[in-house]
């Protein structure tokens, strides 16, 4: 590879590019950012600031030094490729432009291994200046091709690929190095220099895959360190080998396609990648189908797109019922698919054949049968089912049933089981047997989708369904129910009110005969004959009665038939009661309240009359001729129809409680009227008319409700004093309890002297006392072996009965339990001393316990002073005479 030499003859310092084209021998392939050529601006002014443009920005870009770069990756033309290059002053926006001819270098043809070996000179540009003259002469700088190199080369290695020399290298002493990735940066080592010669060689093989291409820095130096050249730019491009096979970014694709797809319907797209170079033959993938399984109804159901793996249908006959999935084995090539150098890979494609409604549902029978009782709802009557070859569990499997006839009333409904399919043909209104026996729906079978374009439903997709009603017996009705009449009230026991009767709806049945009873009667007013069911009056109807409302009475009967199982149906009778005048007005309220005086004491009244209107208000009011001091003292005025007023006729009246009779007269026709007696408590009354005597009125005639809570007060009283009697009672037998125990004066507990105690303490000695007071469990001497009875045992006598008490006695109850064993045992002959000893409870025969019969007190014992004893009383008299004084 020769260097590209560019000149500019002799002439004053102008300011801008010195040629006016440029033109360059490049490779034909472009790498995107690969420095290209170097363009030289000469500027008059160095302190110019130039800013450098291309024609071309999308492919080619200008830095600030004047390298042209590329800005991406593309094949250079047979033809030359320009473009232009501008220089622009920042400050004075003066602009000057050049063309850039590009001219790709020869192809590689091959060469002798004698011309391969042969490694070319890169000459670093070289300067010259005038000293004596501003102007300066100067050798433009080279623009060095960049250097292709195989990956994957098989040395020997290091591999010489060119000398790096100046031309100043005969006057002086220099050192070559380079710089850049692959030499003194990571990748390290990759390309060295001989810093003599100036020799670039490489080390060890390339990868393109990892770099494509690598920009090195030449540099020429003195013995000193001087840079004696400007730095060179070297480009190694690393060829691309078809070194890597395609690979499918899945090993298994999968697609679908809906059965009965026309021819060209597109299925699916695979992939693969290869990471040789896309741009040469090595990376250029070409994609077929090697098997199709199953090859079934075609061998050659699908093609693939060979450059895109675009997967489309070529023949038609697509059927999921057949066939549900086609399995492909798709294969890609590299090299253009090329089957002798290029690489292959191979993926599978799994293709599933998708479901479409092109088959409709069919019946398995044209008539299908079921039965009905009457009268009932929600029953299943029949179960129609139905085949459809589609794909179970789609919308093109599922059926939906409609009737087209024979059930205009809507008396049956057809649900789907979402399992099996099956038509449920419910009812779901009551069927009457008189009325329908037999029933013929015509039922349709659909999908849930419509059916593919141009398939009809076949007559199998229709059916008929016989339902036969089943007669049962039924309830019988009331006719009419209820049933109202309109009676007086007053109406004597006895007496005929209605008929009330039912019927059977059972026509076709045996005839069965009707018994009739009272279900409900409140105010038990009524009763039904069992066979006719006439209805007649066991008491008198009132229409004020609590079990009257709105003047309304109901009472509900029951009509009972024979049949197999008998049934039953209820009536309800409702007796509307008309009104007479059977009842007096009363006076409202029965107590009142007035002043002594005659100013004020107006007291306002109310009649009250259960009765309704007319036999109602509005009412007469007046004060009777007898006694006559009731006219001379009061007097009554009527203020409305239902009220009146009250009030003093004389100045003053003592106070005191006086019963004022007041007839009262009703409007009813015949008229009743009534004495009611009104209480009026006449008092002394302040300026504002309220009594200032109430208590001395009250207590003069005291009310029912003051008398109840005086005797509850008294009675509770009582209960709180018994109470107390019974609790000091208790109180007293404790303390006479305790008192026969133990003395408090004489307690003796802090002088008493345990010497061997093995127990555990106070909270050890749980004692049974029942042991005590139930010596009749003591061991019977029947059961003793005869002679073997200790000394010190109680001789054989008949034994007193002493008093039994319970395991846990009331403490108050322990003194009276003392008294009765102490008179007992003054009777008992066997009671001791018969030996200084008192047997309690038998331990049995054999007991390792020894004789208490001779007790030694200890040392201390005769020490002690035992006379206190005798101030126990006589109870401890023979403990006394034990352990007292005296040598007896």
């Amino acid at each position: 590879q020769a260097p590209i030499k560019a000149t500019c003859e002799d002439m004053s310092c102008k300011t801008g590019f010195p040629e006016d084209v440029h033109s360059a021998v490049v490779s034909r392939s472009i790498h995107g950012g690969q420095p290209l050529l170097n363009v030289r601006f000469r500027s008059c002014d160095g302190n110019k600031k130039i800013h450098f443009g291309s024609s071309e920005p999308e492919d080619f870009r200008v830095g600030e030094d004047g390298v042209v770069y590329a800005e991406r990756s593309f094949q250079l033309s047979a033809e030359p490729t320009e473009f232009v290059v501008s220089a622009q002053d920042k400050e004075t926006q003066e602009e000057w432009q050049m063309r850039v001819k590009l001219t790709p270098e020869p192809a590689f043809t091959g060469a002798s291994e004698k011309d391969q070996k042969k490694i070319e000179d890169i000459i670093f540009p070289w300067q010259q200046y005038k000293l004596s003259s501003p102007l300066k002469r100067q050798k433009r700088d080279w623009v060095i091709p960049p250097i292709n190199l195989p990956e994957n080369s098989r040395g020997p290695f290091p591999q010489e690929l060119v000398r790096i020399r100046s031309d100043r290298d005969k006057s002086l002493s220099l050192r070559y190095s380079v710089t850049g990735p692959g030499a003194d940066q990571p990748p390290t080592g990759i390309f060295i220099i001989n810093p003599i010669s100036g020799q670039l060689s490489v080390t060890k093989p390339l990868d393109r895959e990892q770099i494509a291409s690598f920009h090195l820095r030449a540099h020429a130096v003195d013995v000193n360190g001087n840079q004696v050249e400007n730095p060179i730019d070297i480009v190694i491009n690393v060829i691309d080998m078809n070194d890597n096979r395609p690979e499918f970014l899945h090993q298994v694709w999968n697609g679908t396609v809906p059965e009965g797809s026309k021819p060209g319907t597109y299925v699916m797209t695979v992939t693969a990648i290869d990471a040789d170079d896309p741009n040469a033959q090595n990376g250029m993938l070409r994609y077929r189908i090697l098997s199709q399984t199953p090859s079934s109804p075609s061998p050659n159901m699908f093609t693939i797109n060979n450059e895109t793996g675009d997967i489309i249908t070529v023949a038609a006959g697509l059927d999921r019922e057949k066939v549900q999935q086609y399995t492909l084995i798709i294969q890609a090539t590299d090299m253009e698919g090329n089957p002798t150098y290029g690489l292959s890979n191979t993926a599978a494609a799994v293709i599933t054949v998708t479901d479409v409604n092109d088959n409709p549902p069919e019946f398995t029978a044209m008539t299908f049968y079921g039965e009905v009782p009457e009268n009932r709802v929600d029953v299943i009557v029949a179960n129609l089912t139905v085949t459809d070859k589609d794909q179970p569990h789609t919308p093109a499997w599922n059926a939906m049933y409609r009737m087209t006839g024979g059930d205009p009333t809507g008396r049956f409904t057809i649900l789907t089981d979402p399992n099996s399919n099956d038509g449920l043909v419910t009812v779901v209104k009551p069927i009457d047997f008189e009325t329908n026996r037999m029933f013929v729906l015509t039922v349709a079978a659909e999908n849930q989708v419509p059916l593919a374009k141009g398939i009809q439903h076949p007559p199998q997709s229709t059916a008929t369904v016989s339902i036969t009603v089943i007669d049962v017996n039924e309830s019988p009705y009331f006719v009419p129910n209820p049933k109202l009449v309109r009676q007086e009230e007053g109406l004597l026991a006895g007496s005929t009110l209605t008929t009330f009767t039912a019927q059977d709806p059972d026509r076709y049945m045996q005839q069965t005969t009707l018994r009739y009873s009272k279900l409900s009667d409140p105010a038990n007013w009524l009763k039904i004959d069992p066979v006719n069911g006439q209805i007649t009056t066991i008491a008198v109807l009132d229409r004020e009665s609590i079990y009257v409302q709105n003047n309304m009475y109901n009472a509900t009967f029951l009509a009972s038939d024979n049949g197999i199982p008998p049934m039953s149906g209820t009536g309800t009778l409702q007796i509307h009661l008309l009104d007479i005048n059977d009842n007096a007005p009363q006076v409202n309220p029965k107590e009142a309240t007035t002043c002594e005086t005659l100013q004020p004491n107006a007291i306002n009244i109310t009649a009250v009359d259960p009765d309704i209107d007319p036999n109602a208000g509005p009412f007469a009011f007046e004060l009777p001729d007898t006694p006559a001091s009731i006219k001379r003292n009061w007097t009554i005025v009527r203020i409305s129809g239902d009220h009146a007023q009250l009030s003093l006729r004389i100045r003053f009246l003592e106070a005191g409680i006086y019963d004022v009779p007041i007839i009262i007269t009703d409007s009813g026709n015949p008229h009743a009227s009534s004495t009611s007696m009104l209480k009026v408590k006449v008092c002394q009354c302040d300026i504002n008319g309220d009594c200032t005597d109430v208590d001395r009125i009250v207590g003069a005639g005291l009310g029912t409700g003051a008398i109840i809570a005086i005797l509850l007060c008294i009675i509770i009283l009582l209960i709180l004093v018994l109470m107390f009697v019974v609790w000091m009672k208790r109180r007293d037998k404790e303390r006479q309890a305790k008192q026969l125990l133990i003395d408090p004066e004489d307690d003796v507990r802090d002088n008493i002297l345990k010497y061997d105690e093995e127990g555990g303490g106070e909270e050890d000695q749980d004692y049974d006392l029942s042991q005590l007071q139930q010596p009749d469990t003591v061991e019977p001497d029947a059961i003793k072996p005869v002679g073997i009875r200790r000394l010190d045992e109680r001789p054989i006598h008949a034994e007193p009965q002493y008093p039994v008490r319970s395991a846990a006695p009331h403490p108050g109850d322990i003194g009276d339990f003392i008294n009765e064993g102490l008179k007992a045992a003054d009777n008992d002959p066997t009671a001791p001393p018969y030996d200084s000893l008192l047997v309690f409870d038998y331990e049995g025969s054999g007991s390792t316990a020894g004789s208490l019969s001779s007790l030694n007190s200890s040392s201390s014992g005769g020490e002690q002073d035992y006379d206190y004893l005798n101030d126990w009383g006589p109870r401890f008299k023979k403990l006394a005479d034990m352990y007292g004084g005296g040598d007896d």
